[in-house]
């Protein structure tokens, strides 16, 4: 356990108690458990209803945390992306923010600078480093080495791009309750802070709008 990471709760089901834009509460034998988790994972999770989740739980001297997960491939990828240097349990949960497992397995294998480059907090050097460490750990499959834009071989299917931010945007605040209506009115109001983002860095944090989404519609 000197890496921060352990196998001690890999995973969790049970009932939503509560769904926040950083994560869920999870009802275990009577416990509330807080797990942080993506935008995407976020979405997929209703109150009231039953879920699992795969966990991933790092210790710190001061903390105890909880990453939540749709599926074991996320959880494993996101351990394996914090075997290389300067990789934290945040930045390799941003990774899969922005990319599904297929696309990180692709980009690294293939050595997509800038795909890798989408994500908040990961440069240039960052990119190639993360390339260099892990193109022999993550097992990347002749599926999942397809170029963008080139066709799949007969019998493979071809890699899943991510949702545009305004579809993670939506389903994400129709998870947490709000309606359709009130989602693409958030949306619209939030789309010039999408494109300074976009401007700016090459990508678009979703989390981050999603908190500003929230407040918005607090408001509202």
């Amino acid at each position: 356990m000197s890496d921060g990471r352990t196998a001690l709760i890999a995973s969790v089901s049970g009932r939503v108690a509560a769904v926040s834009p950083e994560g869920a509460v999870v009802e275990v034998g009577g416990i509330g458990l807080a797990v942080q988790c993506t935008p995407g994972t976020i979405a997929r999770l209703q109150v009231g209803e039953s879920a699992r989740l795969a966990t991933s739980l790092v210790v710190r001297e001061d903390s105890l945390t909880l990453y939540g997960f749709a599926d074991d491939d996320e959880r494993q990828l996101f351990e394996l992306l914090q075997t290389a240097n300067g990789v934290g349990p945040r930045l390799a949960q941003a990774v899969l923010a922005i990319h599904p497992p297929r696309e990180v397995r692709r980009a690294v294998s293939m050595a997509d600078v800038k795909a890798l480059m989408q994500v908040p907090g990961i440069g240039k050097k960052g990119a190639e480093r993360l390339i260099l460490e892990l193109r022999d750990r993550l097992g990347v499959t002749s599926s999942d080495t397809q170029l963008d834009g080139g066709p799949a071989p007969a019998g493979l299917p071809a890699v899943t791009p991510v949702a545009p931010w305004r579809d993670q945007l939506a389903s994400a605040l129709v998870g947490l309750g709000w309606t359709g209506k009130e989602a693409d009115g958030a949306i619209a109001q939030l789309a010039p802070l999408a494109d300074e983002q976009l401007s700016a860095t090459g990508s678009v944090e979703v989390a981050v709008l999603l908190r500003q989404a929230l407040r918005l519609l607090g408001r509202s």
